[in-house]
């Protein structure tokens, strides 16, 4: 248990096993090593694609179930708030009760989810299966990762967390190249094809090759911590969804930010006084975790802001279909993946610290590339060096950020480790979305007003709400059709370039403090391996 300061962590690895003879089962064939990997890395994958999956079919939902598109967009949002909201007790619950039990079960709670999702009669039932969708994938996603720091022996370990953040970062990019592929040949329908079938052959996987390891407690289960970890994530993952949307002046956003801040300083409180807490917050002290975290976090929020910036990009000001936008963005997630698989390697070599650090300074470098080249005219080309650039430095940094978390909890209790991991993806995807999101949605509308002088009144305004709305409503602008639409591309690339410096800002911001960290410790590298030497 996780009942002792940072400075005694260590002490977890090398103590005793706590009676169960699975407790420090680790994978010394390399094929059956192999197989865990493939066995988790699919059942992730079947999480990380149903995340995105939904977002290319949101007309054909709001038709078929004659909804509105606030009911579509919680189709989407219901599932990433129940895995976001349960990771953290979920995650120790797969420490507590055994780790392959709760994925198996994960993964029959989530497949069953999804076969009701795709046979839904109406929008009540595909919310309801969505919600159970979340439930199961908050089962699985720890796990995956838990598996890999509990049963992989040291020398292994890395290695495997680079191939498990490989799918965890573009996973979501191929799934929705899939699902746009299903949408286009079947229906909506067929989207939860895709992960009913991965579903089956990672149970099958993880039957045959899964070790089951598991904590033996000396403590109850922390209920109060679980619950008001629930309650702050959940309603701060709502309020970072919906203020940008609705305003963050409106009661429910901020009665949600009110509420979730006062539920996370409640659990802190909580969490100091328990002789087994749900997550010890004093591990923050430790400087690879505090690192690790706060790198993962800024950079899958400017991954998350980036697809916000992309996608209307590839759409609307260069005229792209779905199918076509998205296998436009799969060269950065296929380097991303490569760079992720790379990482450990480097990081062997360099440190995990400096390898983290030159992440960060290379993903800043491709968004400062982004921003400088950007224009209507090149389309894709321009940006295609940029989102390679940014594919290398996100690969390269999220791989030690994660060991960075992992390494500094004990193995028992790898579980709650992998939901931190998880839950700072999330918090950092919402916050990317609603900050980035927010800045272009300002910078556009700042750039676009001075342009529509002369265009009639009606069509201005929808042109202010933004580039599909301007292109949408052009044909209303008689004469001026073809200028309102060149006024809405050229005020997106200005709206494009203030979100790129501002991610570029958020990078360099987060070199220096890798860099300031690094002068008043030793290199991660042996931080993390200090508990396990």
């Amino acid at each position: 248990m996780s009942t002792h300061p940072p400075s005694t962590a260590p002490d977890h690895d090398h103590g005793h096993d706590h009676g169960h003879s699975d407790d420090r089962a680790t994978i010394d064939d390399p094929r059956r090593r192999r197989l865990v990997l493939v066995a988790v890395c699919v059942a992730l994958m079947a999480v990380i694609a149903s995340v995105t999956g939904l977002n290319v079919a949101q007309p054909e939902l709001a038709l078929e179930f004659g909804a509105s598109q606030s009911t579509v967009l919680w189709f989407i949002n219901l599932y990433t708030l129940s895995l976001a909201a349960l990771l953290l007790p979920l995650g120790a619950l797969g420490d507590r009760r055994g780790r392959k039990p709760v994925l198996l079960l994960g993964l029959a709670v989530f497949g069953a989810a999804n076969v009701a999702a795709g046979l839904a009669t109406s929008a009540e039932m595909m919310l309801a299966s969505r919600f159970l969708a979340g439930v199961g994938a908050a089962m699985i996603m720890p796990v995956t990762l838990a598996v890999i720091t509990s049963s992989f022996p040291e020398s292994e370990r890395a290695k495997g967390i680079g191939v498990w953040t490989a799918v965890g970062g573009g996973g979501g990019l191929l799934g929705m190249y899939l699902s746009a592929l299903l949408v286009d040949v079947g229906s909506w329908r067929w989207l939860f094809v895709l992960p009913v079938v991965l579903v089956v052959v990672a149970a099958a996987l993880v039957v045959r090759s899964v070790p089951n390891s598991r904590e033996v407690a000396d403590h109850r289960f922390d209920l109060v911590g679980a619950a008001t970890s629930v309650v702050a994530v959940l309603a701060l993952i709502y309020a970072l969804h919906e203020g940008p949307v609705h305003g963050w002046s409106t009661p429910a956003v901020l009665a949600c930010l009110v509420g979730g801040l006062v539920a996370a300083a409640g659990f802190g409180a909580w969490e100091l006084r328990q002789p087994a807490p749900l997550l010890d917050v004093r591990l923050f002290r430790e400087r690879s975790l505090a690192g690790g975290s706060v790198s993962l976090l800024a950079v899958f929020g400017v991954q998350a802001g980036i697809f916000v910036v992309l996608f209307p990009f590839l759409q609307a000001v260069l005229g792209w279909s779905a199918l076509r936008a998205t296998l436009g963005m799969l060269p950065m997630a296929l380097v991303m993946m490569a760079a992720s698989g790379l990482a450990p390697r480097v990081a062997s070599r360099a440190g995990s610290r400096a390898t983290m650090a030159a992440g960060v300074l290379v993903l800043g470098a491709g968004l400062a590339l982004m921003a400088t080249v950007v224009s209507v005219d090149r389309g894709y080309l321009s940006v295609l060096p940029g989102m390679l650039i940014m594919g290398l430095g996100m690969g390269l940094a999220m791989t030690p950020a994660t060991e960075a978390i992992t390494g500094s909890l004990p193995r028992e209790r790898q579980g709650v480790a992998s939901a931190l991991n998880d839950v700072t993806r999330e918090f950092g995807t919402a916050i990317g979305v609603a900050l980035l999101g927010a800045l272009l949605t300002a910078g556009y509308r700042s750039s676009i007003d001075p342009r529509l002088d002369g265009v009639p009144d009606d069509v201005a305004a929808t042109a202010r709400e933004g580039v599909a709305n301007a292109i949408g409503a052009a044909d209303a602008a008689g004469p001026q059709s073809a200028s309102v639409v060149r006024a809405a591309q050229e005020s997106f690339v200005d709206g494009w370039q203030q979100a790129m410096w501002a991610g570029t800002a958020v990078m360099a911001a987060l070199f220096a403090y890798n860099v300031l960290r690094r002068r008043g410790s030793a290199d991660s590298s042996e931080v993390l391996s200090a508990p396990r030497s």
